[in-house]
């Protein structure tokens, strides 16, 4: 990254670049500036990554995401989704398995209420019927 670095900084530290006619000062201040523009849209470690941008992405087409679905999603990404070695987000967090959500969650929801009886439809009224005089 440093090689990178300094190869993509030679051409600006030439006596003939335009940047080095300018004065001592406005050039730290045009490295400052260009620190804190690389610092703002830098991208984050991958531990805040995946987390947040799953968020972000799912907020582009569903703007206002409620507290109560921010916390399923949370739940889902932590105890759900697995990585290709088997382990979720929590498991490498505690450091140790944890139960099933998905039997977790039958465990504590109640069993849904039983369906409405079927009501009979009323008849529909023939609106462009010919009327017999």
């Amino acid at each position: 990254m440093r090689a990178l670095s300094a190869q993509l900084l030679a051409p600006l530290q030439q006596p003939a670049h335009p940047i080095q006619s300018l004065d001592e000062a406005t050039r730290r201040h045009l490295e400052q500036v260009a620190g804190d523009c690389a610092d703002l849209f830098q991208r984050s470690s991958s531990c805040v990554e995946g987390r947040n941008g799953v968020l972000a992405l799912y907020q582009h087409g569903h703007h206002r995401l409620s507290p109560r679905k921010q916390q399923v999603l949370t739940a889902l990404h932590n105890f759900a989704i697995k990585r290709p070695d088997g382990t979720t987000a929590a498991e490498r967090f505690f450091a140790q398995p944890h139960p099933s959500l998905f039997e977790q969650v039958l465990e504590r929801m109640p069993w849904p209420a039983r369906p409405a009886r079927r009501r009979p439809r009323p008849a529909k009224r023939p609106y462009l019927t010919l009327v017999a005089a």
